[in-house]
């Protein structure tokens, strides 16, 4: 990555998900899957679904901050998963599926936090955010059989009844920004 990138870790549902969309945005780099806010070291894909680690499945965004911001990150996070949700998004049940952001500098903390008290006082949800905000720690990175999921499984039952409305969803909502390549 150039010395122009920034980092960014969310955690919204299935890192599949989350990592299909990011793919297509204007200004993300690299979008890598895996495993954060735990407490097991070095936890394997069947730990974290098993729920005991602790850890959330996240991305880990690398973004050129002159050509996406990241409160627009955030944007598209809160426009793709459904933060109001405890522990769950769908039929993705537990502590791994949880709501969160990982704020890698003060500054992504203030910009998570001012932007989940715009959203609750403009009540764009019709129950309360349940998204955390929390400092990041290690992140593990997944096994690289989860890299570019959807791009290489797209007939998976699993991508065309969840990632592929997600990544849908995403392009007609965010059409200016999607990546040229990515547009369909």
């Amino acid at each position: 990555m150039s010395g122009q990138t920034e980092t960014a870790i969310l955690a919204g549902g299935c890192f599949w998900c989350l990592e299909a969309v990011y793919d297509d945005l204007e200004g993300v780099q690299a979008v890598k899957s895996g495993y954060i806010g735990g407490a097991v070291p070095n936890p394997s894909y069947e730990a974290v679904c098993s729920g005991r680690t602790g850890h959330a499945e996240a991305v880990r965004i690398e973004f050129d901050p002159r050509v996406v911001s990241y409160a627009d990150l955030l944007e598209v996070f809160f426009a793709i998963h459904d933060p109001t949700t405890l522990n769950r998004q769908g039929a993705d049940v537990g502590t791994q599926y949880r709501s969160e952001i990982f704020a890698t500098t003060p500054e992504q903390r203030r910009v998570a936090e001012d932007m989940i008290a715009r959203l609750e006082a403009e009540r764009a949800f019709r129950d309360p955010i349940v998204t955390r905000v929390s400092d990041a720690g290690e992140f593990y990175e997944a096994e690289p059989y989860h890299d570019d999921y959807f791009a290489k499984n797209p007939w998976q039952g699993y991508c065309q009844a969840v990632i592929g409305p997600k990544v849908a969803k995403f392009r007609k909502q965010f059409a200016s920004r999607v990546k040229a390549g990515a547009r369909s």
